[in-house]
């Protein structure tokens, strides 16, 4: 028996070690990654606190004289309280933009999924060769048509391009196909629903975790489109906050003092975005195992 048992331990043993080595490497990686991915963040947190002697005179990452309040202040004062209007701006884009953009979306997946109609597949081709154009490349041909229609430097020229999202057309076609069955649709027809009233009270409600990943990542792109804003705008009561922090950020070439007044705008331009990913953290979870389970 001692004979036979032998070698199974000791090739156990070494089994083991690789086991521990790989976990080892992964869980290193992964600090690593973390490391990086938080040191900028760690770094506009403590400089946002500072007064400008110590933001000049300090290290990056220690602390000085704590001035986090006044810092606010003053960027909500500054220009007559510009920077309020930039967020404001901001959360028009964002919100509107991408409320609006996931809803044709995922109407548009729905359709795609659900009916029949000639050349739907290559016309969803046609959607998934959008998928593929950097946003950059369309930019300069939005701008034209833009001022063709004579809306620019105006609310609509951010908004009216943020509607149409070939991602999320695809996305959306995914989560009909793992959460809609054909069975819940033919019920609603069964029972006297119209179509519109079928999408409205049936599948959009059993959408909603799509439609809430779908928002998500829309109003990300729509609150850090920085080059659309730029081609677009001329009017700096019409700019998001990106685009008057780059402003800001800019003239402390000439003014030293704006330096302070960027650092703190740009965090306070992140918890927006914190705050939407915590508070619809449980439907964008959801979202993500669309069709892993039918």
């Amino acid at each position: 028996m001692s004979t036979h048992t032998a070698p199974r331990r000791s090739a156990r043993a070494p089994r083991g070690r690789r086991a521990w080595a790989s976990k080892s490497a992964v869980n290193t990686v992964l600090l690593i990654l973390a490391v990086y991915t938080l040191m900028p963040i760690s770094w506009l947190l403590i400089a946002a606190t500072k007064n400008r002697r110590d933001l000049f005179g300090t290290n990056g990452f220690a602390f000085g004289e704590f001035n986090l309040f006044s810092n606010i202040h003053e960027v909500f004062t500054h220009n007559d309280g510009i920077y309020g209007r930039w967020l404001l701006n901001t959360l028009v884009y964002a919100v509107v933009g991408s409320a609006l953009s996931s809803l044709i979306s995922v109407a548009a997946g729905y359709a795609f999924d659900k009916y029949g109609f000639a050349g739907k597949e290559k016309l969803f081709g046609v959607v998934l060769a959008g998928v593929l154009v950097p946003g950059a490349v369309l930019t300069l041909p939005m701008y034209l048509l833009a001022s063709k229609a004579g809306i620019t430097n105006t609310y609509w020229a951010l908004l009216i391009p943020s509607l149409v999202n070939p991602f999320g057309v695809y996305l959306a076609r995914v989560f009909s196909e793992g959460y809609v069955p054909y069975e819940v649709i033919e019920a609603a027809r069964v029972d006297g629903a119209g179509e519109v009233r079928t999408f409205r009270s049936v599948v959009l409600p059993m959408l909603a975790p799509g439609f809430t990943t779908l928002f998500l990542f829309s109003f990300t792109a729509s609150w850090n489109n920085f080059y659309g804003a730029l081609v677009m705008l001329n009017d700096k009561n019409l700019y998001p906050v990106n685009l008057g922090l780059y402003m800001w950020n800019v003239s402390t070439t000439e003014s030293p003092e704006m330096y302070s007044l960027a650092i703190t705008g740009s965090l306070i331009a992140v918890i927006p975005l914190v705050i939407a990913f915590l508070g619809l953290q449980r439907f964008w979870r959801s979202g993500l195992t669309a069709g892993a389970v039918k």
